[in-house]
């Protein structure tokens, strides 16, 4: 297993890496590098362990999604569908619902369900 040096919202990691596999955990790295970097630069929220909580539930969502859209019949809805979830990105109402639900799970002792 190699180690790879990263930087996620300008802190440093060191990475385990299988072989092969660095350019997918690169691209990962990337993904929510920009997911935290987004929510942070929307100025509302400050903590790193909450920006990493939000940012963790929208790319598990967006996940979600995509693996809804592919088992649908056709690839127009689906298309359509992602494109509609593209252009949310960080609507600040779909923030502060995150942000409401993860008070929620932590008020909750941290249970999801």
């Amino acid at each position: 297993m190699n180690q790879i040096e990263v930087q996620i919202m300008g802190q440093s990691y060191l990475l385990g890496c299988p072989e092969g596999g660095e350019t997918r955990l690169r691209e990962a790295v990337e993904r929510v590098d920009g997911a935290m970097c987004r929510i942070r630069d929307a100025g509302k929220i400050k903590a790193r362990d909450r920006i990493a909580v939000l940012a963790a539930l929208n790319l598990a969502f967006d996940l979600s999604d995509r693996a809804a859209q592919a088992s649908a019949p056709t690839a127009a809805p689906a298309a359509a569908a992602s494109a509609a979830n593209d252009a949310q990105g960080d609507d600040p109402a779909r923030v502060q619902q995150l942000l409401a639900r993860l008070d929620q799970v932590l008020a909750d002792d941290g249970r999801l369900l």
